[in-house]
């Protein structure tokens, strides 16, 4: 498209859309990274548990997991790249009854049908040696910055409003009023991706707000040294226990909330009793300790629909990527490529060969108490109370 912003435009900076502009940046593709926040990773991404999954309880044949196996495939040398933390710290589901000793053993089934690597030992537990833990605002930030390093544009502030058809390419409008040209353009707007559809005539599929919430302890001697998964029943996957990347705190939840607010990330007054009872279950320890905090993410779910990644309808170079679950973190990069390929298949770019990016050096670190740096976990409980202020003073959850 003569004239074009940019070749490919990516709209929404959290960790999916920092992947596809990642990915494009790799292939030697022009990107435009666009964010409606002042922050990357502000919605769903920033809220994470932060474990990156195997995939050894997906659905086999689905394209979730399709995804989240190539992902991990992909990882090792993505991480080592960007220079991003990650605990390598393996995970156990431990059953305490017959039933769940039969589903411990379907779920080690589930992970050979996908060749991911699992133990079941003795006493019915599971091992899954390669679940880690990462830090995914640390994770997300670094995809960006590599690929601003290789090429891409990043611009904050930058609020999609409108979608249409432009000769050979797509027209993005801004809330501000300005105009941009792009060859393509990739919709990963999380939980607006819907309306931002609708804006280019698309009636994909709805996408609502489930609210996951998490408990945040301070870690004890012994430290928890692994992932605690619970086995999962009819209701639902249910509460794990988990350490962060930096060794500092102890994670419990989430719970799964059905919602339609997209702007309250605030922690409900009941969540301290939905998750604390479930978690000791996994993690008995837990009964000797009092959280520290909380933090609520709006996970964008898509009604009866999950992983939606599809060229519009309405406009022939534009491609939706909606209702990507929590699991998102792990399958970022895959998706990433997976987008890349459907861009290149219908003729909208020209991907070159695969090349590592440069990435911007990490700041020196401290050990001053001052210059330590707000945890990711930190953030995101911040960023709850924040909400939560704003929902009791009226005003709109984040509004200045």
């Amino acid at each position: 498209m003569v004239g074009a912003e940019a070749q490919v435009a990516v709209i929404g900076g959290g960790v999916v859309g920092c992947a596809v502009a990642h990915a494009l940046a790799r292939r030697g593709v022009g990107a435009l990274l666009l964010e409606a926040d002042d922050e990357l990773a502000s919605g769903a991404s920033g809220a994470n548990s932060g474990v990156l999954h195997t995939g050894f309880d997906s659905p086999p044949g689905e394209l979730e997991t399709h995804l989240i196996l190539r992902a991990a495939a992909l990882r090792e040398e993505l991480l080592d790249e960007l220079a991003v933390p990650v605990w390598r710290c393996g995970a156990l589901l431990e059953p305490r009854s017959s039933d769940e000793r039969a589903a411990v053993a379907r779920l080690a089934e589930n992970a050979r049908a996908n060749g991911v690597a699992a133990a079941l030992g003795a006493d019915g537990s599971l091992s899954v040696p390669d679940e880690s833990v990462t830090d995914p605002v640390a994770f997300t930030r670094a995809l960006a910055a590599a690929a601003g390093a290789g090429g891409a544009r990043i611009r904050l502030g930058a609020l999609v409003t409108r979608l249409a058809s432009a000769a050979g390419g797509v027209t993005i409008e801004l809330d501000s009023g300005e105009r941009l040209y792009v060859s393509a353009a990739v919709n990963c707007a999380g939980l607006h991706a819907d309306e931002l559809a609708r804006s280019a005539g698309d009636d994909l599929v709805e996408v609502y707000p489930r609210k996951g919430e998490f408990l945040v302890f301070a870690q004890q001697q012994p430290v928890l040294d692994q992932i605690l998964l619970p086995v999962p029943s009819a209701l639902g996957k249910g509460v794990l226990v988990f350490p962060t990347v930096d060794r500092r705190a102890i994670i419990a939840g989430p719970t799964a909330r059905e919602r339609e607010d997209k702007r309250d990330r605030a922690v409900e007054t009941d969540a301290a009793e939905l998750i604390l009872e479930r978690a000791r279950h996994v993690y008995p320890a837990l009964s000797q300790l009092e959280p520290l905090g909380a933090y609520a993410g709006l996970r964008p779910a898509g009604r009866g629909a999950n992983y939606v990644i599809e060229h519009s309808r309405a406009l022939p170079r534009l491609i939706h990527v909606a209702a990507i679950r929590s699991t998102g973190l792990s399958a970022s990069p895959a998706i990433g490529e997976h987008v890349l390929g459907m861009l290149a298949r219908a003729g909208a770019i020209a991907p070159g060969p695969a090349r590592a990016l440069p990435t911007p050096a990490p700041a020196p670190a401290s050990d001053a108490p001052e210059a330590r740096t707000e945890a990711w976990w930190e953030r995101a409980a911040r960023r709850s109370g924040e909400s939560a202020r704003g929902c009791e003073s009226g005003s709109p959850p984040g509004a200045a």
